[in-house]
């Protein structure tokens, strides 16, 4: 429920060659090619998704319902740009010069804080690697931005309405916008029959809103301006690194490679400690859910060469390696980050500006103690009271939060099942 789905459509929708896939009903020759019989007896060869996307985006939805087979299929196009084709007689190599945009849900279909970040992400190393930027999309309960985000449903379905709730009144009344109700779209599809509205997509139109832009600096590039403006910075636009950002990058980059090292024999030699010298026991704790190599190197040169295009500049700039790297700190560091309840965790800023995870995780080791006085209270096959267990362990010491939470997690993992509308639980395992 944090509108991936519709994040993946937008974008195959500005981009200039945009293609949306399933990962459920995608295969490893639907993604990249596959070769055919005619009826003649005759063998051709069809382009898969990321063939037809040449030059484009893919977008592959439920990236973590793929096959493991169909996902390996992948790897050459995200590495070499290329598909390697031999079957039937036929031999040869397609391009695929395609980004991948995809979007896969936790283990738990939830993502838990009290885990690592290798046991939320099932997906192999393999295949993270070759992604430039892993975002972390964390449901947070924030009263401020879940009000924002209520508007702004809100606003799609009244502006959609066109009828009596629909009026100036009701949409003033909810205290939206009506700059940002319903506009979605971008102005992309007519509101009366859901077609591209031929209007904005006109030259005159995009000529008009980009220069209302370039010229005021208030208002937003709709959807027809924003995708020829990409397709002309892709088209003319091939910027290169300076020597000094080339220089201001490999220190970075050697940076990081040390913090991550450092921060792996931390985690490793803390587990051991806390788990009596048993390095079998907490062996998956010390690992990086993403191994940083040459592939994080090549994907921050090409953000940086990215964030200069989009200003159509001949030569990275310094600014462009320092906002590179910024990004990847908050998405692929963040989701590499093996101690969740150290200083590791993203600075997340909402409303107020506090940090909600700051605020509300318990650290591992309180919530690792109350797991177990839990296991030590309930039997398997008992039924308790949740009210009652937790009243129980709150007058051992123990902090009720921490209690509720922690069976939380323990029914997320399948020990516990809640009946009776969660007022009672049974330990299972």
């Amino acid at each position: 429920s944090m509108a991936k789905s519709q994040f993946l459509k937008y974008t195959t929708r500005v981009a200039p060659v945009g293609v949306y896939t399933s990962g459920k009903g995608s295969s490893a020759a639907g993604l990249t090619a596959s070769v055919v019989r005619d009826q003649r007896g005759e063998f051709y060869l069809e382009g898969g998704a990321m063939v037809l996307a040449d030059g484009g985006i893919v977008a592959i939805d439920e990236f973590d319902k793929m096959r493991p087979a169909d996902r390996v299929a992948i790897h050459e196009a995200m590495e070499q740009q290329t598909i390697s084709v031999a079957k039937a007689g036929i031999t040869t190599v397609l391009n695929s010069r395609s980004s991948v945009l995809a979007a896969a849900n936790p283990v738990f279909g939830r993502y838990d804080d009290m885990k690592s970040a290798s046991e939320n992400i099932d997906l192999m190393t393999t295949i993270l690697s070759r992604f430039d930027l892993i975002f972390l999309v964390r449901d947070v309960r924030d009263e401020e931005l879940d009000k924002m985000i209520c508007h702004h449903v809100m606003g799609v379905h009244i502006n959609n309405a066109r009828g009596g709730i629909g009026s100036s009144n009701n949409i003033a009344s909810l205290g939206i916008d009506r700059g940002t109700a319903g506009s979605d779209d971008g102005g992309f599809f007519d509101q009366q029959n859901g077609q591209p509205n031929a209007d904005n997509s006109s030259p005159e139109a995009i000529a008009d809103n980009a220069l209302q832009v370039a010229t005021t600096g208030s208002g937003e590039l709709d959807v027809p301006t924003l995708k020829k403006y990409v397709q002309y910075c892709k088209v003319k636009c091939s910027p290169r690194l300076s020597e000094e950002a080339g220089e201001m990058l490999s220190s970075s980059y050697v940076k990081i490679r040390d913090d991550v090292r450092r921060r792996g024999i931390q985690s490793t030699s803390r587990a051991n400690n806390d788990s009596g010298g048993d390095k079998n026991r907490n062996s998956s704790d010390g690992k990086a859910a993403i191994p940083i190599t040459v592939r994080q190197l090549e994907a921050l040169i090409r953000i940086s060469e990215s964030l200069a295009k989009m200003r159509l500049e001949e030569e990275v700039q310094s600014q462009d390696i320092v906002e590179a790297l910024r990004l990847f700190k908050v998405s692929t560091m963040a989701a590499n980050s093996t101690d969740n309840s150290g200083p590791n965790i993203p600075n997340i800023h909402v409303g107020n500006g506090k940090n909600p995870l700051r605020a509300v995780l318990p650290s591992r080791e309180e919530m690792t103690r109350t797991e177990s006085f839990l296991r030590s209270r309930l039997v398997v096959g008992a039924i308790v009271n949740k009210q009652r267990i937790v009243e129980e362990a709150a007058s051992q010491g123990y902090d009720a939060t921490v209690v509720l939470r922690a069976i939380a997690v323990m029914a997320m993992r399948g020990e516990l099942t809640e009946r009776n509308q969660g007022r009672l639980f049974k330990r299972i395992k």
